[in-house]
């Protein structure tokens, strides 16, 4: 059995949230961050990044020297080729953060200048294989995505904006946790910006509680002509869903809209139009995220169901060698 997830395998086990009814009043706990109280700027509220020592360095280095003595390709590759035998309550850690707390976090001083492509790949995919279940993050298969910019049109309303340098909006992906590992920074923009969908939920609980129903019904998401059998043109997707105290969150605004090109997709209602609008207003809100520029050995944690990610446009180099570039995982965990 191959340790990873099939693109629809992966989809399912993410969508398969736990419900019993709308929220009606707000939520507290540590997934109900307000960006500015997390600033670097105010001393002692960092502690969202993490930076690993040398003693922790090493043993990924050892770690990693096991895995590409073992001969297998990346993708065969299995937690027990990567051994991380002190390491492994560290990243106990992180899981617990990224699924019951804030819902991210930041992991610095990755020797990636030191290792190969080859090695940062093989050690990236091999870290999320401790950290959960890697799944493809499209209908061909993918596992290890490459966010950088190839020269596609972002003009193209088609085209997954990550392979652009164009600014992407708010969404979540479809899986319980994304990583992104920076290999590569781009000399001006790039910023990662995230939000609390708690927060989010409870400032739109605040402003329009008239609303705040409608996440809980099914909208339909554009598929975006990726469904290579030509037969699923969008799926009916709930946004919210409420189950034992915890609300988890799918938002997608770009395929929830472009999803109205269908002729079988009913028109949006003035409610469904403002809902989307105010949600989305209050998301922007500089009160509520927090932006973060990652640099080369930075790893991002995020989990899919309490943060929504979006990113600021960028300047790039002209070099392809020096250009910004990234490794993305999704990962399925026990969320």
């Amino acid at each position: 059995m191959p340790s990873y997830l099939s693109y629809a395998e992966q989809s399912l086990h993410y969508f398969a949230r736990p419900h019993e009814e709308p929220r009606v009043t707000a939520l507290a706990g540590p997934a109900a961050w307000r960006g500015p109280e997390l600033s670097p700027e105010l001393r002692g509220k960092r502690d969202w990044r993490t930076r690993l020592n040398d003693a922790q360095v090493s043993e990924l280095d050892r770690a990693l020297a096991a895995a590409r003595a073992s001969g297998k390709p990346t993708a065969e590759l299995t937690a027990a080729d990567f051994p991380l035998p002190t390491l492994a309550a560290e990243l106990a850690r992180w899981r617990s953060e990224i699924e019951h707390g804030r819902g991210f976090l930041v992991v610095s001083g990755l020797p990636v200048k030191r290792w190969s492509r080859d090695d940062c790949e093989r050690f990236f995919w091999c870290l999320g294989l401790h950290m959960g279940r890697p799944g493809a993050q499209n209908p061909q298969g993918d596992l290890l995505g490459h966010v950088t910019d190839t020269g596609d049109d972002d003009a193209d309303p088609w085209v997954r904006l990550y392979r652009t340098r164009a600014d992407i909006a708010y969404h979540c992906d479809a899986a319980d946790v994304v990583g992104l590992l920076c290999l590569r920074a781009a000399p001006r923009g790039g910023a990662s910006r995230i939000v609390s969908s708690v927060t989010v939920y409870n400032e739109l609980l605040a402003r329009r509680p008239d609303l705040v129903a409608r996440l809980y019904e099914p909208f339909a998401v554009d598929v975006r002509n990726e469904d290579a059998s030509g037969e699923i043109r969008h799926l009916p997707i709930a946004p919210c869903r409420y189950s034992e105290g915890r609300l988890r969150t799918f938002y997608h605004s770009d395929y929830f809209r472009s999803a109205q090109r269908h002729d079988d997709v009913a028109p949006f209602s003035e409610d469904e139009r403002a809902l989307l609008d105010t949600y989305e207003s209050i998301a922007c809100d500089p009160k509520l995220y927090l932006d973060m520029q990652l640099e080369p050995g930075d790893i991002q944690w995020l989990s899919n169901h309490v943060v929504l990610h979006a990113r600021t446009a960028y300047e790039d180099h002209a070099e392809p060698e020096r250009k910004r570039h990234l490794l993305r995982l999704w990962l399925s965990t026990g969320s």
